[in-house]
């Protein structure tokens, strides 16, 4: 039988401190590390894409907030903190200025460290672009309902 539950993140203002940030990317560096060693890459990809546990990671952090701000804080950090000839994982994009940066995030990244061919890159931006698309989408039917 599959259980299922419901979350509640309510949305915080203000930043996270520039020492927690920090110190955060210390750690994720460090645990990060030790799960790719450990069980590969593809578990550790697995384990990000768990919404739960990646809320538990946020908070094993230090990132205790209990909101939706924990996605683009730890996303954030671990695009400090993931070293490509550790890890071989990387984070394009971001939240604000860096969003806008994506595009060529993903072609330095991808023609630098992972060799891929200009298909390939070209299907990455693709997507990139879709989920740009879905995401307005998301926030403007999320702000209409709120208007409403």
């Amino acid at each position: 039988m599959k259980s299922s539950a419901t979350i509640n993140l309510p949305l915080h203002g203000g930043r996270a401190p520039a020492y927690l940030i920090r110190r955060m990317v210390k750690l994720s560096y460090a645990i990060s590390k030790v799960i790719v060693d450990e069980y590969g890459q593809h578990e550790f990809l697995r384990r990000l894409a768990d919404p739960l546990w990646f809320q538990a990671f946020g908070c094993v952090l230090g990132f205790d907030w209990h909101s939706s701000g924990v996605t683009t804080v730890v996303t954030g950090v671990l695009k400090q903190s993931l070293k490509d000839d550790v890890q071989a994982i990387s984070i394009a994009g971001g939240k604000g200025r860096k969003s806008t940066k994506t595009k060529y995030d993903i072609t330095r990244l991808a023609e630098a460290h992972y060799n891929l061919s200009s298909d390939k890159i070209d299907n990455l931006l693709y997507a990139t672009e879709l989920q740009q698309k879905w995401t307005t989408l998301q926030y403007k039917m999320v702000t209409r309902y709120i208007i409403m």
